[in-house]
């Protein structure tokens, strides 16, 4: 970098500790200069207060960006969702602001933090400066390493270079360099050279990308996504005699996982089946809810046979005749899994265990409407149990 010797930028100072720049700084304030800087391989404590630096006022740039942001995105939200094109999604209304909560906390955040990176680079600190006078100085290369210096600017009233370097050396310091203003270079762009360099940019970006993603994309072995070895569903196969791509399990083969029924499309296997799971709480609550889903469409709530939702679903039998009451666990099991006249199988929408919790549900549902002598308890004698369990 070239420098202008008639144009004197400042006078620069070299201090070797933090507290004599500390002290020089707030001699160099009171005494009236207004243009200077300090440039340390630090920050230092306190040093804003010595300059009687104001607070910065970069907040204010995040927080009418943020604020900005805010009311954009709600905007846009529901007006996306209200006028553009209305959609009501899951029964909210179209101004649903509990669901763009998170959407216009994030987009806030995300334009008030590039607004404070890009007005802090930009206007603060007018980067890019790649010719500012420091660059490339003596004073520089030391307040980047390990001393503490200051600059007061030609532009100060105060200023004279005599009187400043005397100054500056009278406050501490042990070096000081006049900075001059660089030589203003400037280069034509667009110069026959420079054209044909993007030119020439441009040829080799765009040819390639159209080689790679047109042709080399398509070569053995890049072209395994395009040309898989698979079967499409209802397509028809060249491989399998019957011409269909869509195949059967084999016959007798079991997926993992799986336990085949034994006794698919018997009646009454009643002796070979128990019901393994006891009538907890748990399994109670899951039989309950796995026959209100499944069940009661046709059964009814309480399994009197009077169906939920009459006209769209046949009426099933009543659960609590004296037939079905005499029907072991193991024969349910089967109709349920096997089904029976119009009702069809659902081993595929329940598992076996919430079948076994269904009949449980369903024996308790049976109970509740065929009650036994022994469930009519005295409630003295329930009192007195309770009363036993209390401590003194």
């Amino acid at each position: 970098m070239t420098h202008n010797d008639n144009k004197i930028y400042g006078v620069a100072a070299l201090f070797d500790n933090p507290d004599k720049i500390i002290k020089a700084v707030k001699k160099v304030k009171s005494d009236g200069y207004k243009y200077y800087d300090v440039n340390t391989p630090y920050p230092l404590h306190g040093m804003d207060e010595a300059m009687g630096l104001r607070p910065s006022r970069l907040g204010y740039v995040t927080l009418f960006f943020g604020f900005a942001a805010a009311v954009f995105i709600l905007s846009f939200m529901w007006w996306t969702l209200a006028i553009s094109y209305p959609l009501v999604i899951g029964g909210k209304p179209y101004f649903a602001l509990p669901a763009f909560v998170p959407i216009t906390f994030e987009f806030t955040v995300l334009l008030g933090v590039l607004s404070t990176v890009i007005g802090m680079i930009t206007v603060v600190f007018n980067l890019p400066f790649n010719s500012h006078p420091l660059h490339d100085t003596e004073y520089m290369r030391n307040v980047s390493a390990d001393k503490y210096g200051i600059v007061i600017e030609s532009a100060d009233p105060l200023f004279e270079e005599t009187k400043v370097r005397g100054y500056l050396k009278n406050l501490g310091a042990f070096f000081t360099e006049t900075i001059y203003e660089p030589e203003k270079e400037t280069y034509k762009i667009f110069q026959p050279k420079f054209l044909a360099f993007l030119g020439v940019i441009a040829i080799l970006t765009s040819g390639s990308t159209y080689v790679t993603l047109n042709k080399f994309m398509y070569l053995t072995p890049f072209d395994f996504m395009l040309n898989q070895k698979k079967g499409s569903a209802q397509a028809e196969s060249n491989f399998f005699y019957d011409k269909r791509e869509m195949r059967t399990p084999v016959e007798g083969t079991v997926a993992r996982g799986y336990i085949p029924y034994a006794f698919k499309g018997q009646a009454d296997p009643k002796e070979f089946l128990s019901n393994p799971l006891l009538p907890t709480m748990k399994n109670l609550q899951l039989g309950q809810k796995k026959f209100l889903t499944y069940c009661s469409p046709c059964h009814g709530y309480y399994g009197d046979g009077d169906s939920r939702l009459r006209g769209q679903f046949p009426a099933g039998r009543t659960l609590h005749s004296a037939r079905v009451i005499g029907f072991s666990d193991g024969k349910i099991y089967n109709i349920i899994t096997n089904g029976q006249n119009v009702m069809p199988s659902y081993a595929y929408q329940i598992t076996r265990n919430e079948r076994w919790a269904i009949i449980n549900y369903i024996r308790v549902l049976q109970r509740a409407q065929n009650p036994e002598p022994s469930d009519f308890t005295d409630i003295k004698e329930i009192n007195k149990e309770s009363d036993k369990n209390v401590p003194n």
